[in-house]
């Protein structure tokens, strides 16, 4: 496949780069440790610091309670792959070339895991990646292949090549976590741990313990779970990540293919019945026991209910279903982060490490009638952040700015008393956890890439301040939307052409040119990467 990035950086360059950013710290310092645990598409809606409504995660909450609550945290392109580039370079994805889950991300970047590397950490990561089989700047790893799997997962390994594990996949993450914490930590060196979960990644199956808990429960439902999209432009419309005509009854609600069949059901998309069957088939045969012992009767009971229920009642059914198997797979990630935290506590390690708990982007769960991600909109454009350092961080403070993904890299660094390039695009948090960062951003710049591709999301770039979001909408539309954002916190009216909003959206228009060229984005770019996509397609490589 050919470099699709821009610019193109030489691998001699980037070694360059790291002997230029390596300092020379005493053998025994006080430089932090740093604990980053993401997960994969985990709503702030379903943490209960931010919202108790849907779920409760203790463990997690603990971070906040210990440390500092983001409540207008956010990211830069809503995608996982090019999510985890924009975090491990510091750089938009126009920028690191991995702009979307299809184009490859350039190995000659230069990541902040192998400058704390170059400069004495320990370096480790567990879990999910996504992309790449040999991560950069890491003593250890351990990594799912590409999106994983739930049940008996196989792991690509530094050590031991390509293995396959016996369990949850949690569970198995946060196990490797915990035996590297324990037994291959060098304690005369801080360490960087990057702790990744795969849940709670479509298609949520939960585990044993927590599916027969969760499939029994009832959850409220979103405002807007019946939006009909009026008042908005052809995109909200467009897209195709419906709970009712594009979630897929087999692989995301688990109904059985013969249930599909006898049912008269019409797979909602080609992968719809292959997805229930590679995913059951990755169970020994006790899981599998277990599994059907609980599934079964769901199906059962849909079946006989389903002669006479409506398409609202669908929906609604539909909504619960989501719920119990995504917020059953958040279960099993709330513990594993009890565990590291208790770690932490009884070595002695917590007063010294940063704990960042976040996730690549933020998820619908159930608003607008969606799931998935992509849009600006907040759901999805939002993204929880929960960061403690108690040698640091003030125990219980909130902070409302607009912090991005894009700010971790130089964060880090700084932290770790190392300049960052001069090329990192992100700011550092470090003024915030301080209490001084009162004017950190006035403004993010948001870009999305992929399509026309799955869920059928179209291309967009926006500005989102803490009052307003103004979005352009391109590539086979020409559309612009505006939002109030403190009085239409919903975001179900389009004021792009309300003369109230004029003076407004003329210093929004000036205000994202000027974005755009700070982090050296432009037009030219948006058509060369459409045309390299274009040549994705003829080749067969993008999928709908």
């Amino acid at each position: 496949m050919k470099k699709l990035l821009f610019p193109i950086l030489l691998f001699t360059v980037g070694a360059a780069l790291l002997v230029a950013f390596k300092t020379h710290p005493p053998k025994k310092n006080k430089r932090p440790n740093i604990v980053f645990i993401m997960s994969d598409d985990h709503a702030y809606q379903a943490i209960s610091a931010y919202d108790t409504r849907l779920t409760s995660t203790p463990n997690i909450d603990r971070i906040a309670r210990e440390g500092m609550l983001f409540s207008n945290a956010c990211v830069t392109n809503s995608i996982c792959a090019p999510s985890r580039a924009v975090i491990l370079t510091g750089k938009h994805s126009h920028i690191n070339g991995k702009i979307d889950n299809y184009f490859p991300f350039d190995t000659t970047n230069v990541t902040f895991p192998q400058i704390l590397q170059a400069n004495g950490y320990q370096t480790a990561m567990f879990g999910k990646l996504h992309f790449g089989n040999n991560p950069k700047g890491f003593d250890e790893f351990k990594i799912l292949p590409d999106q994983g799997h739930y049940y008996n997962p196989d792991f690509i390994t530094k050590k031991e090549g390509k293995t396959q594990v016996k369990g949850y996949v949690t569970d198995i993450i946060t196990d490797m976590t915990l035996n590297w914490l324990k037994n291959e930590r060098d304690d005369d060196k801080p360490f960087f741990l990057a702790y990744l979960h795969k849940a709670p990644h479509r298609e949520w199956l939960p585990a044993e313990r927590h599916y027969r808990q969760f499939t029994k429960k009832t959850f409220p439902e979103p405002a807007t779970l019946f939006d009909n999209y009026e008042g908005r432009g052809r995109a909200a419309k467009e897209q195709e990540m419906t709970l009712m005509h594009h979630m897929t009854w087999g692989g995301d609600s688990k109904i059985k293919p013969e249930n599909m069949d006898k049912l008269g059901l019409k797979e909602n998309h080609w992968t719809d019945k292959a997805l229930y069957k590679s995913n059951l088939a990755r169970m020994d045969a006790a899981q599998l026991k277990s599994w059907n012992e609980t599934y079964d009767k769901i199906n059962d009971d849909f079946v006989s209910r389903y002669p006479t229920m409506t398409e609202k009642d669908q929906l609604k059914w539909r909504y619960q279903r989501y719920m119990q198997d995504y917020l059953g797979s958040i279960a099993s990630v709330d513990e594993g982060v009890g565990k590291v935290l208790d770690f932490l506590k009884a070595n002695g390690l917590d007063e010294n490490t940063i704990v960042v708990y976040t996730s690549d982007q933020g998820f619908y769960l159930g608003e607008h009638g969606w799931f998935d991600k992509r849009f600006v909109y907040d759901e999805s454009f939002k993204t929880p952040l929960l960061i403690k350092w108690p040698a640091v961080i003030k125990a219980g403070s909130k902070n409302a700015q607009m912090v991005q993904n894009l700010d971790f890299a130089q964060t880090f660094l700084e932290a770790a008393g190392i300049k960052p390039p001069a090329d990192m695009q992100g700011e550092s948090m470090l003024p915030i956890f301080k209490g001084q960062g009162r004017k950190f951003r006035d403004a993010a710049y948001y870009h999305y890439y992929e399509y026309p591709s799955i869920h059928m999301v179209k291309r967009h770039y926006a500005i989102v301040t803490e009052a307003f979001k103004l979005v352009h909408f391109y590539h086979d539309i020409d559309e612009w939307e505006l939002y109030d954002r403190r009085k239409d916190k919903n975001e179900l009216r389009n004021v792009y052409n309300d003369p109230a909003y004029a003076e407004i959206r003329a210093q929004l228009h000036k205000k994202l040119a000027a974005l755009r060229i700070k982090y050296k984005d432009s037009e030219q770019l948006d058509k060369m990467y459409i045309e390299k996509y274009k040549e994705l397609e003829a080749r067969k490589v993008i999928f709908r």
